[in-house]
């Protein structure tokens, strides 16, 4: 570490001797720790190393825009940079310059704000709630007062049911080789340009592999043979993006079109007259997490190249009302029967990764404003409403002050919107909303399905809902759901894959019904009951043998992203989870101490309960 140190200092110096750096940028060298930034970064889990990395990358960025810089030559700093620092392979670094460096010069010459603002804005809460004056903004709501709210009754036992597949974040690589290198230290591997495998084991699996690969075709073949059979009564597919595969540094538009574009007609073939309600991902766009709003009009940056061809695609499935709204910003709403309406989201609106949004991220394409239009309209109609998308609102990746205004819509609406879908996280998950004036109240629940891409560690999955269907006294809540996984080490061994239910939600946690009071009575299970957070980790992992254990720390994280639907605020939503879950750690850690600690706990229990 202090030889790369030693190199990213001779780097900078080398580059303008004439040149004095910004003070914070050479203090920030002392504090780099590399590994655990590129980890950070990978697992969208930041600290203050993270920020202090985004604090010196940006400073310097804006140091040599204020020089006078070229693109082409930060551009070459950039690629120096990373090759010096062996932070990626040299043709990673080149990919990664070539796609991101471009757009990411093109914002920081338009922006004013400094690297405090930027990387707080970037970052959340790990670098500090930086007052930052153009990134606030409020939603606004029309004059109509919120429906009274009424106590939800748990749904009729044996009333008719939709059965709804959710499939998310396939992740297909077209170049996937069996046998390639799987451990080729680059972002993704498997594949032929990785050369043959170096080491006995080290090769590519023939249905995936645990390490960071992708998805066989043939492994999405099998899986969506398996659902069309085991399941042929499935109603309609929530489909919830991230098609392309993570070769981020190598991507084009013209190679994730032609993903998206073999991805629809394989499901349409699978699935004929299945109603298909897709939502767009972050990696359809290339370079990847590049979502510019429609103000972006100029043709070497707008996005109409991606959003025009969804617009093609989906509208085998979807009316041709929804056109406009598709082509502005990737969001419709449909009418799927009468009273009951989905909504699907372009959440990369919200996507801190999207350097687009630090010249203006006041509510891009005016999509919640639409959204409020489209619940109240609902509202007035007697509808309810499901919302899906792609990166869930409470997940570290979407902006605070985007993710607020969403909460906020959520609970004038809560009477409304009875479930959300998202994917992303590519694991089995969760995340309880709470009404913001008293946050023991649960309002709504959001689904987090788990990914069939194996990236990484994990087992393949889908999930299966079951939602309260037509009849008199239908609630539209999801009664159920079952998520269904495929072993990919068995796979492997045995040559053949077999899929299986891993678990139902309702009989594995002892859940009376899935209704958000429900959801944040199980949240409170986990934070008491041992037995209980445990297996909603082995669930959380897909059942995955590369799943870890889970110390403190890592609990208090999994149960706090339960119940977080608010992103960058775990204070306020956690605080006293946090505080149960140590106390409950201490009191069972040392019995021998307990005659001390128990009256602490005692009030940390109580107190709790009341705060909520």
């Amino acid at each position: 570490m202090a030889t790369l140190k030693r190199n990213y200092s001779r780097l900078l110096w080398d580059s303008d001797k004439s040149t004095n750096l910004p003070l914070f940028v050479d203090k920030a060298l002392k504090l780099l720790n590399l590994k655990q930034v590129y980890y950070e970064v990978e697992h969208s889990v930041m600290s203050r190393v993270s920020c202090t990395a985004c604090k010196a990358g940006a400073g310097l960025l804006q140091h040599y825009i204020k020089l006078g810089k070229s693109k082409e030559e930060i551009n070459k700093m950039i690629y120096q940079f990373c090759v010096s620092l062996n932070i990626q392979s040299a043709r990673v670094c080149e990919g990664i310059t070539r796609l991101f460096g471009s757009e990411v010069v093109y914002v920081l010459k338009r922006i004013t704000i400094g690297p405090n603002e930027i990387c707080s804005f970037v970052i959340g809460d790990a670098c500090g709630d930086v007052y930052n004056p153009y990134h606030e903004w409020e939603v606004a709501f029309p004059p109509v007062p919120k429906p009274v709210v009424r106590t939800v009754d748990s749904p009729i036992e044996k009333a008719p049911t939709f059965k709804v597949l959710q499939i998310s974040d396939t992740h297909f690589d077209p170049y996937y080789a069996e046998g390639a290198n799987a451990e080729c230290n680059e972002p993704l591997c498997c594949r032929a340009s990785n050369g043959p495998a170096l080491t006995p084991g080290g090769g590519a699996g023939r249905w995936g592999d645990y390490r960071k690969c992708d998805t066989p075709k043939r492994t999405i073949d099998h899986m969506l043979k398996h659902i069309a059979d085991t399941h042929p009564d499935i109603d309609y597919i929530l489909w919830t993006g991230d098609l392309p595969p993570h070769d981020v540094w190598n991507q084009t538009k013209e190679e994730n079109l032609k993903v998206l574009q073999e991805t629809v007609v394989q499901m349409s073939d699978m699935f004929p007259g299945v109603p298909i309600f897709p939502a767009l991902g972050n990696h359809e766009s290339s370079p990847v997490n590049s979502f510019p709003p429609p103000y972006i009009s100029s043709s070497e940056s707008n996005i109409a190249w991606l959003y025009n061809e969804l617009d093609a695609q989906w509208r085998r499935w979807l009316p041709a009302g929804v056109s406009h709204t598709v082509r502005r910003g990737a969001f419709y709403s449909v009418l799927v029967r009468p009273g009951f309406r989905i909504i699907s989201l372009n959440m990369n609106y919200c996507n801190n990764k999207n350097w687009w949004l630090l010249l203006n991220s006041t509510d891009p394409a005016t999509e919640l404003q639409w959204l409020i239009y489209e619940l109240q309209s609902a509202e007035f109609s007697g509808e309810k409403v499901h919302i899906i998308g792609h990166i869930p609102p409470g997940h570290s990746d979407c902006l605070k002050v985007w993710s607020r205004n969403y909460y906020a819509i959520i609970n004038r609406y809560e009477s409304t919107i009875t479930a959300q879908f998202f994917g992303h996280t590519h694991f089995d998950e969760f995340e309880v909303f709470y009404d913001p004036n008293d946050l023991g109240r649960a309002t709504s629940i959001a689904y987090v399905g788990p990914s069939v891409s194996p990236y990484y560690d994990l087992n393949l999955g889908y999930r299966i809902y079951y939602v309260d269907g037509d009849h008199d006294a239908t609630t539209r809540l999801v009664v159920d759901h079952e998520t269904w996984i495929m072993n990919l080490k068995d796979a492997n061994l045995f040559g053949y894959p077999i899929w299986y239910k891993l678990y139902s939600a309702r009989s594995a946690y002892q859940m009376q019904a899935l209704r958000p009071q429900d959801w944040d009575k199980f949240i409170d299970d986990m934070t008491s009951k041992e037995d209980v957070f445990n297996l909603y980790f082995k669930h959380y992992w897909k059942n995955s043998p590369r799943r870890g254990s889970c110390d403190g720390e890592c609990r208090k994280r999994l149960v706090c992203d339960a119940r977080s639907g608010r992103s960058h605020d775990r204070r306020a939503l956690c605080g006293h989870i946090e505080a149960r879950i140590d106390c409950h750690r201490a009191c069972a850690a040392d019995m021998a101490r307990l005659a001390i600690q128990w009256p602490v706990c005692f009030i940390v229990l109580v107190y709790s309960k009341y705060e909520r």
